[in-house]
């Protein structure tokens, strides 16, 4: 099976993004509550305000971590301060750096399960990341049935139950990935295709210019990034 396990590289002092780079960052959640309240500085007011909606600390916490080291990560590219990276959003939610920065801004995207995070970043191709840690679940084969295509669901269901939860992740990290590359909704997992099988690395089916990369970023995580293109290096980065 091709699932990359990287090596996690410390950031250098001369971090730069060259046109066919692609980053990828892992980035620690659970941080001490001094990191934590530096973090909480560097976000706006509605961050702040979306924050305090946590009803349950150790979320909230993960939400301040996340945004505040996403923040930094994008600070770094941009030369500025984290407190001066601004945001907009697409129409189903997905934020982007501001128009302030330009046409030729870079693209990224987060995505976060307990307490990892994963952050992909380009100057200019379109990609997605999403990351899922692999647990038991009872309604496995609904969600399977509901949301995969019949051949998706098919393989999973002629699968030992070991297997089952991490080709059922495999599938889920792909399409979301995908799908939040092209900035599609959840609604349209079930149309988005995957072959993969417990030896074989995953494909979009009848997509020709995406490549899907699963990687493993920890033990029972899953995790996929979806690049639009050819030609591109990625890189691995601890935060």
């Amino acid at each position: 099976m091709t699932v990359i396990n990287p090596m996690w590289i410390p950031v250098p002092t001369d971090l730069t993004l060259l046109p066919d780079d692609v980053h990828v960052w892992r980035i620690d959640l659970d941080l001490p509550e001094a990191k934590l309240r530096e973090l909480r500085k560097t976000l706006s007011d509605d961050e702040i305000t979306r924050a305090d909606r946590f009803y349950q600390k150790l979320h909230r916490h993960r939400f301040i971590a996340g945004r505040g080291i996403l923040r930094t990560i994008l600070a770094n590219y941009l030369g500025i301060e984290p407190s001066q990276v601004q945001f907009e959003y697409e129409p189903l939610g997905k934020p982007i750096l501001g128009s302030i920065f330009g046409e030729n801004r870079p693209r990224f995207n987060l995505s976060h399960s307990q307490g990892l995070g994963l952050c992909v970043v380009s100057c200019d191709r379109p990609l997605g990341i999403d990351l899922e840690y692999i647990r038991p679940m009872s309604d496995l084969l609904s969600l399977a049935k509901q949301f995969f295509a019949p051949s998706e669901y098919g393989l999973i269901q002629s699968l030992p139950p070991q297997q089952k939860q991490e080709i059922f992740f495999r599938y889920w990290t792909c399409k979301e990935a995908y799908l939040k590359a092209t900035g599609v909704g959840l609604s349209k997992l079930r149309e988005i295709e995957i072959t993969l099988s417990p030896s074989d690395s995953a494909k979009l089916k009848n997509v020709d210019d995406w490549n899907l990369l699963e990687i493993k970023p920890g033990d029972n995580f899953a995790a996929a990034v979806a690049i639009r293109g050819f030609g591109w290096q990625m890189k691995y980065w601890q935060y």
